[in-house]
């Protein structure tokens, strides 16, 4: 498993989701609460990007993408100039899951392409953010 670096692409839009903590709520009858917390990173962060009017030949770099990362089960890496651009320096560190959380973006399914013209596409692209065991 290694990391692959995503094309410079800047997305239209984009979501982000920072996942969640291992932890489990109990409560009593009397709703008193207590939380068991299993691990101290986030898990299942979401990434979701859409690519409007970008050209085939570009939609078509990250179907190969896709395809490659798939095969030898790698995940995609981010710079600060494509899927971060325009975000500020302190969100595009989360956007890009660098600083230590641990998290390896992956595709969580496959991209969805529509065609807008000859030459032009829509794209919508979604990862999910995992721990790595290694």
């Amino acid at each position: 498993m290694a990391a692959v670096a995503f094309p410079t692409l800047v997305p239209s839009g984009r979501r982000y989701t920072p996942g969640r903590y291992p932890q489990t709520e109990f409560q009593a009858l009397n709703g008193a609460t207590t939380t068991l917390r299993y691990g101290s990173k986030r898990f299942d962060a979401e990434l979701d990007l859409t690519f409007q009017n970008i050209t085939d030949k570009e939609a078509a770099s990250v179907l190969k993408l896709y395809e490659d990362t798939m095969a030898k089960d790698d995940w995609v890496t981010f710079t600060t100039t494509d899927v971060a651009g325009g975000a500020s320096t302190e969100m595009a560190s989360y956007i890009r899951e660098v600083g230590g959380s641990g998290l390896h973006w992956r595709f969580s399914e496959p991209p969805s392409v529509d065609s807008v013209k000859p030459g032009l596409s829509n794209m919508s692209v979604r990862f999910i953010g995992r721990l790595d065991p290694s």
